[in-house]
């Protein structure tokens, strides 16, 4: 009897080792819950744009801001697409500026990030100086605008939209960082050994590892590039190289114009205090918002890869 029970006894399963980070169902719960509704509340504002830029003017005009409109109309993006050639001109000029002042900026980084980070560069710590002391201290609005229309003579080309923003002594630091955290010493000294020059050290070697750094500069200059319009009201005036930005500001500072001088203005049969100016702000902001968007995804992956590199210690 004691042989068969000791034949029917099945042996325990091994017991699994508790992580250290382990967490009770109940709080793992409450913390997809918490997640989930900050998630929601960065969607939500731009669900709220696009509602309403899909609202009637009346409807606005009756309950205001609302999930759930009285009316729905196009008006505020047949408003914009009554620019035809304009409005798609814009747009290639912001892709234009955007992608050639993203990548130029990147390399520019890079390259002098590198020297920051190199140990053995004699002139390091000058440089790193140079970048800092340029954080804190700016020639402010008039010397640049002297220096890039008159010395560098950029104005009324696609130059001026992008050279101001070539130069990021932040994006500087953070790059140099990376490669302090990311690239041990000791494979630049191995690359060396193997008969590596500097370029190709940096190109082959580097920026492979560095691809997570490289693409979080790069989405915080395509971000910069793409929303600015400072930089063609001081240097633009031809509206064929208006990015889309300073078109779409232009457009609703017209309409807010006509919108407040309705009353001043013979119209005939039109009523500009109708026009919608708020849905028409709010397509605007569909317009912006809607590259950026579908660009980040792409980006999202490395962004990912460089905050949890340096989270191991080896």
């Amino acid at each position: 009897m004691d042989i068969a029970n000791k034949v029917n006894l099945k042996p325990e399963k091994p017991k699994k080792p508790k992580r250290l980070n382990a967490i009770s169902l109940p709080a793992e719960a409450a913390i997809h819950i918490i997640i989930g509704l900050f998630a929601l509340c960065c969607v939500i504002p731009f669900i709220f744009v696009i509602i309403i830029s899909f609202t009637s003017q009346e409807s606005l005009q009756q309950m205001g801001y609302s999930f759930f409109p009285a009316s729905w109309d196009t008006t505020s993006y047949d408003a914009a697409f009554k620019l035809g050639d304009q409005l798609w001109r814009s747009y290639f000029n912001s892709f234009v500026v955007t992608v050639i002042g993203t990548a130029a900026s990147v390399l520019i980084c890079m390259l002098y990030s590198y020297g920051m980070f190199r140990k053995d560069y004699k002139f390091r710590k000058f440089f790193t100086f140079f970048a800092f002391f340029t954080m804190m201290f700016g020639g402010g609005l008039a010397p640049t605008v002297m220096v890039t229309r008159s010395v560098l003579g950029l104005s009324e080309s696609y130059g001026a939209l992008i050279v101001p923003l070539l130069v990021s002594p932040f994006n500087f630091i953070v790059m140099r960082t990376f490669f302090k955290t990311a690239i041990p010493d000791s494979l630049i000294e191995a690359s060396f050994l193997d008969g590596s020059g500097e370029f190709r050290t940096i190109f082959s070697i580097v920026m492979p590892i560095a691809k997570p750094g490289i693409a979080t500069i790069a989405l915080l200059n395509a971000v910069s590039y793409w929303n600015d319009w400072y930089l063609a009201l001081l240097y633009v005036h031809d509206r064929l190289l208006y990015p889309l930005q300073f078109l779409l500001m232009e457009m609703q500072r017209n309409i807010e114009f006509i919108t407040r001088n309705s009353a001043m203005m013979s119209a005939g049969t039109v009523n500009f205090a109708e026009l919608p100016s708020e849905g028409l702000r709010m397509a605007l902001c569909v317009f912006i918002v809607l590259p950026i968007a579908c660009a980040y995804p792409f980006f999202q992956r490395y962004i990912i890869a460089g905050l949890t590199l340096g989270a191991v210690k080896e």
